[in-house]
C-alpha cells in the first residue's frame, strides 16, 4: 500500500469545506460509492452502434437521463452497483464509439480543425489518433484531497501557452510513448490498488486523447475517481461525452478576457467557451477550479475570473489561487510576465476573492 507523507494529504480528510464541496469524490475516494464511470457501464442504450450520428446522439441523450437516475438511486442507498448486470451495449460503450468518430473531423476542442487523425492528419494540437504519454506517476503535487494521484500527462495541446512550465510536453506531440487504452486500464488498477487516491488525466492536455481515456475507463474493473485535469476548452460534444464519466472536473480558468487568452495562450473565443464549459461541469460533477495569477494581470484576469466563479457557481465551490507563476518558455518576449508574481499581487489576488465572496479558497 502507498503511503501518505504529505501532512495537509491527511489534514484534509477532516477539512469540512473540501468534504462538502466534494462530498461524492471523497465518498468514492474511501469505497463508499462506486466511481461514476462505472456507473455508466451499467446504464443500456438500445442502439446499434453502426448507426448514424444522429441516431447515436439521440440514444446518448436517453442513455445520460436513465444514468442521472440511477446515480440518484445509488447514491440514496437505494441500489447497489454490484447488483446491476452490465449490458451488452452500455452508454459508456456508445461513448467511445462516437469519441472514435469525432476523430474522423476532429472536434475535441473548440479549435474545431476538422481534420480526419485516423488518416494521419492532425489540427493544432498535432496529437495524431494513437495517444502518447510523455510520463506518468504518483504526483504528490496537486491539491490535497488528490494526493496521492495516478497522474497521467499526455503530449501535445491546443493551446500555445508561452509561459508553459510543461513546454517540453504540451508543444512536442510526437514526444512520449504510444500507450493503449488496455495499457492505461491496467495502470490505473494497479495503482489504485497500491493507494493511489484518484487517476488524473492531464497532459499537455487530455482532451485530444478523450477517444483513448474513455475506453481505458471502459476496460477499468477497478473504482477509482477519474480526475478530467484541463485547460477546459473543450468543445459542446465533447463534454456531453464526459457527462457521467468524471467525477472531478480539475479546471483551469486562466483569462478574464479573450485579448490576455490571444495574446498569451494563441487561443480565440476563450472566455465564451471556458466559462460555459464551467457551467456544464458544475451541472455534471464536483469541481476544484485552478486560477495562477499571473503579473501584470491581476485586474484584468484574477478579478473577473473569480468575481465569475462566485456569481456563477458559488461561494463554496473549491477554488486555488495560485502563486507558483515563473517566467517559462517564452515568457520573456512578454515583458510584463517575464518576472515573477510579487507578493503584493499575490495578496491583492486573495483580497479579491474574500471581496466576491468565495469561501473556499486554497493556495
Amino acid at each position: 500500500m502507498w503511503r501518505i507523507f504529505w501532512s495537509d494529504a491527511v489534514a484534509v480528510l477532516k477539512d469540512e469545506r473540501a468534504r462538502k464541496s466534494l462530498a461524492r469524490y471523497f465518498a468514492v475516494m474511501e469505497g463508499k460509492l462506486p466511481a461514476r464511470f462505472l456507473m455508466c457501464k451499467r446504464v443500456k442504450v438500445s442502439v446499434d452502434l453502426s448507426a448514424s450520428d444522429e441516431e447515436l446522439w439521440r440514444a446518448h441523450e436517453r442513455g445520460l437521463k436513465e444514468f442521472r437516475k440511477l446515480l440518484s438511486r445509488i447514491d440514496a442507498g437505494k441500489a447497489k452497483l454490484e447488483d446491476l448486470k452490465q449490458p451488452e451495449t452500455s452508454l459508456l460503450g456508445l461513448k467511445v464509439e462516437l469519441a472514435k468518430r469525432i476523430l474522423k473531423s476532429c472536434h475535441f476542442c473548440e479549435r474545431r480543425c476538422g481534420v480526419d487523425r485516423t488518416a494521419g492528419e492532425v489540427g493544432v494540437c498535432g496529437v495524431g489518433e494513437r495517444s502518447r504519454i510523455a510520463s506518468e506517476f504518483i504526483h504528490t503535487g496537486e491539491e490535497p484531497e488528490l494526493v496521492p494521484s495516478y497522474t497521467i500527462f499526455f503530449s501535445g495541446c491546443p493551446f500555445k501557452c508561452q509561459y508553459c512550465q510543461n513546454w517540453d510536453i504540451s508543444q512536442y506531440p510526437k514526444g512520449g510513448v504510444e500507450a493503449s487504452p488496455q495499457t492505461l486500464a491496467k495502470l490505473v488498477e494497479a495503482q489504485r490498488r497500491e493507494g493511489a487516491r484518484n487517476v488524473n488525466w492531464v497532459g499537455g492536455e487530455p482532451t485530444p486523447n478523450l477517444h483513448t481515456i474513455l475506453e481505458a475507463l471502459n476496460l477499468c474493473e477497478v473504482s477509482v475517481p477519474s480526475v478530467w485535469n484541463s485547460d477546459f476548452y473543450m468543445s459542446t460534444e465533447a463534454m456531453k461525452l464526459l457527462f457521467g464519466t468524471q467525477d472531478v472536473y480539475l479546471t483551469d480558468f486562466k483569462y478574464g478576457n479573450d485579448e490576455c487568452a490571444l495574446r498569451y495562450s494563441k487561443v480565440p473565443n476563450y472566455f465564451e467557451v471556458v466559462s460555459r464549459n464551467h457551467r456544464l461541469a458544475f451541472a455534471d460533477a464536483e469541481l476544484i477550479i485552478r486560477h495562477l495569477v499571473l503579473p501584470a494581470n491581476v485586474e484584468c484576469c484574477t478579478r473577473p475570473v473569480l468575481g465569475w466563479i462566485a456569481e456563477n457557481l458559488g461561494s463554496v465551490v473549491r477554488v486555488n489561487v495560485m502563486d507558483q507563476y515563473r517566467p517559462e518558455a517564452r515568457a520573456h518576449e512578454y515583458p510584463e510576465i517575464s518576472r515573477r508574481l510579487s507578493a503584493e499581487e499575490f495578496e491583492r489576488a486573495l483580497e479579491i476573492a474574500r471581496e466576491v465572496g468565495l469561501e473556499n479558497i486554497i493556495t
